[in-house]
């Protein structure tokens, strides 16, 4: 399964029009290494007639969007409506689709960046770390008219910001990024953001790390390295009842839990966004047999692959 680029971003928004495309970089932005833009969603909607609507996909880049307007957003396996101000979070790990409710009162601000654009090197942040990027994360706030003033304030600095001539804007704006991640940090429960430090909490989060580094599955022919809960034990070099103890303690699943809700997660994606068929999907998840899947996905959702597919 294919990231969409950056490149194809572009091309989204403005329906493959290559002279609209370059109308939309600000001047110089090709010349750093990684690639950064903003946009005000008004203005967008205005400029290529109520074109950006976002198609349900995984992205090669991060997006991070302060949405006004009625709008919905649709992931694998849940949607959320927005009724007035979000913050959202968007990243490669998870495909969403993006719908407008109101054509006439959408506004707001999105920035797109790719992941060597806003390295650890450059910023300081890991992303790939961060709960609020997870794929179980909570990726869209529900924000007060004060909040969403906030977040607006930030958003036109970085429009100010991209257009002037100071030699390190790009470090300015992974700044004003970076407050742009804190803030929504800090709207999710402690719980997902903080931990203890201890060896526990340390295996738990090399666990998840190896986890989510297993996805996503880009090819039919692709097919997860890890399936069991012995084969991340023995990667982590502990024994496998350590591991699901680690586990219970930290997060309140056991190994096997954990393994299957995100097989289950990717087996949705696959399902609703590839035109593989049942048989490859099941194989690129690591099953032996179609029928192994069939029974897990049905166990899990009580739904037949074909059935959840065709609903």
């Amino acid at each position: 399964m294919k990231l969409k680029s950056i490149d194809e971003f572009y091309a989204e928004i403005t329906d493959f029009d290559s002279a609209e495309q370059i109308s939309l970089l600000p001047d110089g932005i090709q010349k750093e290494i990684g690639h950064f833009n903003v946009f005000n969603i008004k203005d967008l909607y205005e400029t290529f007639n109520e074109k950006p609507v976002m198609p349900y996909d995984r992205r090669a880049y991060y997006k991070i969007s302060l949405i006004k307007g009625k709008n919905r957003a649709e992931y694998a396996d849940k949607v959320i409506n927005i009724e007035k101000h979000a913050l959202l979070f968007a990243t490669p790990k998870i495909p969403y689709h993006y719908v407008p409710q109101d054509l006439q009162q959408q506004s707001g601000h999105f920035c797109v960046f790719t992941p060597e654009f806003f390295t650890k090197d450059k910023s300081g942040i890991d992303l790939e770390t961060l709960p609020i990027f997870q794929p179980e994360g909570f990726p869209i706030f529900e924000v007060s008219e004060e909040e969403a003033e906030a977040i607006e304030l930030i958003f036109k600095k970085i429009h100010d910001e991209i257009v002037s001539d100071y030699t390190y804007k790009y470090d300015l704006i992974r700044n004003y990024v970076s407050e742009l991640i804190h803030f929504g940090q800090k709207l999710q429960p402690a719980t997902a953001l903080y931990s203890k430090h201890n060896s526990a909490a340390r295996v738990a989060s090399l666990f998840a790390e190896l986890l989510e580094r297993q996805f996503p599955v880009e090819s039919s022919r692709q097919r997860l390295e890890l399936r069991t809960p012995k084969d991340y034990a023995d990667r982590l070099s502990v024994h496998v009842n350590h591991l699901n103890k680690v586990l219970k303690e930290n997060t309140g699943k056991t190994t096997t839990e954990l393994i299957s809700r995100r097989l289950i997660y990717e087996a949705k994606i696959l399902l609703k966004e590839t035109d593989w068929n049942i048989s490859e999907i099941a194989y690129s998840l690591g099953f032996e047999e179609l029928a192994h899947f069939s029974n897990f996905f049905k166990k899990q959702t009580t739904l037949t692959p074909m059935s959840f597919r065709d609903k």
